[in-house]
């Protein structure tokens, strides 16, 4: 049997990721059709089915999810091989890909990507939202951003953005006028709370902590959503009370639309840390972005 060609290996890693033909052409810049024959190739040189495809979802095969693991990272290291060479070893060029969690993409990395890019105008960066705890070399990512808690231990991790964040627990002065302040956790309750789900499908519970004490709570209220930021608006109009990320509510703090509560019981907590595999070949790009961010830092 002949050796699979490597761009067809890559198709079938662009389809399988982006679980579709059509969306997978749009990131390759190729038609989709291209895609279709250079899956129906790999699939007769390898004798297997590796997709499952329907008019609604394209879905990898138990073949097709074992290849997926196993060539995605060596697909990946060869574009950055690539790239390397075609590079001026002075001016790093090509792209970085980042995975980062929803808060960090909105509020922490605007402002280092835009003087990062300014300063490497022959990198291109993609950054995707995902608040899951992935792999990211599996993925196709060349580096993370997480939490210290959520970082494998054989990562190299380097502080990102702020040292330090905190969660506010908070609600709009009309809820409090009719409902009451809250003293202690456990006063939560009694209490609507406006509560976050997770894409997991998994509902956030609230920890507090003080002088050694750690109290969880599970919310109940009317409203669950995805988006922080419709949270942040429902708490502004009095539905409940919230307990997210300081960024999500500074502009109603800032306001007095909302009020800080409980604050004794939210110690804040280390910030983001960009995690990557060591490598002895370190893609150029993802070299001069942790240089940038460890300079940032100071």
């Amino acid at each position: 049997m002949p050796d699979p060609d490597l761009a067809d290996l890559d198709a079938f890693v662009a389809v399988a990721r982006a679980r579709s033909f059509r969306g997978a052409a749009r990131l390759k810049g190729m038609s989709a059709s291209a895609l279709s024959e250079a899956l129906r190739r790999l699939e007769a040189r390898l004798g297997s089915r590796l997709l499952n495809r329907t008019t609604r979802s394209v879905t990898p095969t138990e073949a097709g999810a074992q290849l997926l693991e196993r060539i995605a990272p060596a697909i990946r290291e060869i574009g950055s091989a690539l790239e390397a060479v075609n590079g001026s070893p002075d001016v790093p060029a090509g792209t970085l890909r980042l995975n980062a969690p929803t808060v960090v993409a909105r509020h922490i990395l605007p402002s280092i990507v835009s003087r990062f890019l300014l300063a490497h105008p022959r990198i291109s960066l993609e950054v995707e939202n995902n608040d899951s705890f992935i792999d990211v070399l599996a993925e196709g990512f060349d580096a993370g951003i997480r939490y210290e808690e959520s970082v494998e231990r054989d990562m190299v991790a380097v502080p990102i953005g702020p040292r330090m964040q905190r969660y506010v627990l908070a609600a709009s002065p009309a809820y409090l006028a009719a409902r009451g302040v809250p003293e202690h956790p456990r006063d939560l309750l009694a209490h609507a709370c406006i509560r976050h789900r997770f894409a997991s499908r998994v509902t956030a519970q609230w920890e507090f902590e003080r002088d050694g004490e750690t109290i969880r709570i599970v919310p109940s209220g009317q409203l669950i959503a995805t988006s922080a930021e419709l949270e942040a608006q429902a708490a502004i109009a009095g539905l409940g009370l919230i307990c997210t990320f300081e960024e999500y509510l500074a502009e109603g703090l800032a306001t007095g639309a909302l009020v800080p509560l409980l604050e004794d019981w939210l110690p804040p907590f280390s910030g983001p840390r960009l995690y990557y595999a060591q490598r002895q070949h370190m893609p150029p790009p993802l070299r001069a972005f942790i240089d940038f961010i460890k300079v940032d830092n100071g």
